[in-house]
């Protein structure tokens, strides 16, 4: 089984298939700079603070601070763009 899922290239993280463990490589492309539960987001490229997060494709999220490659992305450190009418994108 696969460890990093990418949904789409236009997709600045992966899914994880499988939890890592701060230090873990996954598939040889990133390493994980946090523990990061199964099924949680790992960031594929840097995002900066402000930037948006892609998955399936589509805006999923801004960051809320910078976020590096190999770092958990998850309620922590972005704020949902989806389904909120004060937010415009």
């Amino acid at each position: 089984m696969k460890t990093l899922l990418l949904l789409s290239e236009k997709d600045n993280v992966f899914t994880c298939m499988k939890a890592l463990k701060k230090g873990d490589s996954a598939a040889g492309e990133l390493t994980a700079a946090n523990d990061i539960p199964v099924y949680h987001k790992m960031a594929r490229a840097f995002i900066p603070a402000k930037g948006e997060v892609y998955k399936y494709g589509e805006v999923i999220g801004v960051a809320s601070c910078d976020i590096h490659p190999g770092e958990h992305v998850h309620v922590h450190n972005i704020e949902s763009a989806r389904g909120r009418g004060d937010k415009q994108h």
